[in-house]
């Protein structure tokens, strides 16, 4: 959306700021903000707004600049390091550039600007296939594809021998909100056990290569669950300037791979802190419980005989297959969406607990897929203790969420903040596939949609209205056909989708109803002279000036009628160099002889 690219562009100026602030200017930290009331002192009889968001305006500063600088200062490090290590080379490793902006958020154009300040070239090609890699692995899925690097069958079997343990991924959901409402992810250490290249379990691989990475354990989310996996990095204890970004996760066997861009040699036995993406695993528990919440307020409103047939959960938004007997109606969507927003305003608790798989059995309205779970099953439960949920004859999980789960989740509902469905439709028939979208991306999706229904009621009058040419009628039904396309292709509340769909499509049928009439008239305009000229021949051929083909097919309509039985044949050249043609003979077959069409 636009407004997602104006904050993205202006985080990138923010952030170029903050780093000439820092490092050319050397300026202590707040400076960028304090010059705020100076901008609203000169800009503010211009710009009202400045004057009363002041402080929000500095608070914005202040956070983005608190966020970035320890990332700055991280980032010196690394590119100093690698412009050290490079000798007489003038291209910067991509890797690197790559593990700066993809990790510590350095925008692309920041990092050439800092090395073309080192008069060293960055490789741009190469950057942007690693950006299309990236963006690939975050496209959406079908729920049985899988993205990212994966063990063998006989690299599982040599771990096994090697008496590699599986990887203790406890960590994972070692998180807790704080008194302040955010989010705090508890750090991890942990040791290289083995690296997995080429189909082959390794000791060391070198720098500039990419490869799988085998610890003790991890704080990474490996994909599954319908869930992506977590991005982020690792730095190396001993260097802590070498950064090893984390694109992918993926666990076979319980053993977690982590596919990681290789900054410089790594090896068995190395000890490495681990970062995850805050942001992105945070929006992902977001989207994941309220996949879960979804699911329950889908029961709620179409019942019981719904079954879950998919889901997949990304930063950016979710999605949830379901079977129905019917298409979902517009207002069904809509009380499904009210379900939802009921709960994330209650701010329940969302409780979680590893149990015996043994004590879900027979547990009513526990949801869970058809298919094999472990010994120790994950209960998540909203608003409801797990407790009260396994209790002997508890009808607990009947009014409220609970589900078998191994993703990662929010402790309370009120952080999804906001869900809208964005999509729902049956690609087969009687499974629904539904996309939302929550928190700031809801919020626009609902900004875009009341925009565009704006633009739908403004177009609705001038149809009504109608327009007095031909050419001002066609340019209304371009409008309502590129207005089709926009609503279609923009993220906004599925009901409001519909219902704007039928009012354009009616809008359509209007305006090319006018283009219709129009264009008939235009052509009667023509036929008198041509019935004078050719007087009732059997045949008549000839050339016109008209704007359309389609004019000129009514022209050939209206001669035909006037005159039965006669073959019509009309050209009309236009300036572009083409030649429009229209013809139409008649049902009955008149032989004529050669010398009628010599004067033509």
């Amino acid at each position: 959306m636009a407004f997602h690219a104006c904050r993205l562009v202006l985080r990138h100026i923010l952030r170029r700021a903050v780093r000439f602030c820092c490092e050319v200017l050397q300026a202590p930290p707040g400076f960028l903000a304090s010059l705020v009331p100076v901008v609203v002192e000169t800009l503010g009889d211009a710009y009202p707004d400045l004057k009363k968001k002041m402080d929000r305006v500095m608070n914005i500063i202040n956070e983005n600049e608190d966020a970035f600088l320890s990332c700055l200062l991280q980032g010196r490090r690394v590119i100093d390091r690698t412009l050290q290590k490079m000798d007489r080379s003038k291209v910067f490793p991509v890797e690197v550039a790559w593990g700066l902006h993809r990790n510590l958020g350095f925008p692309l154009d920041l990092i050439g600007l800092m090395l073309e300040e080192s008069r060293v070239q960055l490789d741009v090609a190469a950057l942007d296939q690693l950006a299309q890699e990236d963006a690939e692995r975050k496209a959406p899925k079908r729920q049985e594809e899988s993205s990212g690097m994966q063990l063998d069958v006989n690299s599982l079997v040599k771990l096994q021998q090697d008496g590699i343990p599986v990887t203790d991924d406890s960590p994972v959901y070692a998180y807790e909100l704080g008194p302040d409402g955010k989010y705090v992810f508890s750090p991890c250490q942990a040791t290289v056990l083995v690296l997995y290249k080429d189909g082959s379990l390794q000791k060391e691989v070198g720098g500039g290569q990419r490869c799988g990475v085998l610890l003790d354990k991890t704080c990474f989310y490996a994909e599954k669950g319908g869930q992506v996996s977590d991005q982020g990095y690792m730095l190396h204890l001993e260097q802590q300037d070498v950064l090893f970004p984390v694109v992918s996760v993926q666990v076979f066997g319980g053993h977690v791979i982590h596919e990681v861009i290789i900054s410089e040699t790594l090896k068995a036995g190395d000890q490495v802190q681990l970062f995850v993406d805050e942001a992105q695993r945070l929006a992902c528990m977001v989207n994941h419980t309220a996949t879960h919440l979804l699911n329950f307020a889908l029961r709620q409103v179409l019942g019981d005989g719904i079954e879950q047939r998919g889901s997949q959960v990304t930063a950016e938004r979710l999605r949830f297959d379901v079977s129905t007997k019917a298409p979902i109606k517009t207002e069904q969507l809509q009380e499904t969406e009210a379900v939802i927003q009921e709960i994330i305003q209650r701010n329940e608790l969302v409780y979680t607990a590893e149990v015996p798989i043994q004590l879900t059995n027979g547990v009513q309205g526990l949801r869970k897929l058809d298919e094999v779970y472990p010994d120790l099953a994950r209960v998540v439960s909203v608003g409801v203790p797990v407790e009260r949920v396994l209790a002997l004859e508890s009808q607990a999980a009947m009014d409220t969420s609970v589900e078998l789960c191994c993703g990662t989740h929010l402790q309370r509902t009120g952080a999804i903040e906001d869900l809208t469905i964005i999509s729902e439709r049956q690609l087969v028939k009687g499974v629904s596939h539904i996309i939302a979208v929550t928190g700031e991306q809801a919020r626009q999706a609902r900004e875009a949609g009341q925009s565009l229904a704006k633009e739908v009621d403004s177009l609705s009058l001038r149809v009504k209205q109608g327009e007095a040419s031909l050419v001002g009628a066609q340019r209304l039904s371009r409008e309502v056909g590129h207005l089709i396309d926009t609503v279609e292709n923009m993220a906004m509340p599925q009901g409001l989708k519909r219902e704007l769909h039928a009012t354009l499509r009616a809008l359509q049928r209007v305006a090319n109803s006018a283009i219709r009439k129009r264009e008939t008239k235009l052509a009667a305009e023509k036929v008198p002279n041509l019935l004078a000229k050719h007087s009732n021949q059997p045949v008549i051929i000839d050339t016109i000036p008209v704007e359309s083909p389609s004019i000129l097919m009514k022209v050939v309509n209206q001669l035909c009628d006037k005159v039965p039985g006669a073959s019509v044949m009309l050209l009309s050249p236009q300036a572009s160099g083409k030649v429009f043609c229209a013809c139409q003979v008649p049902k009955v077959r008149y032989i004529l002889p050669a010398l009628h069409f010599q004067r033509f």
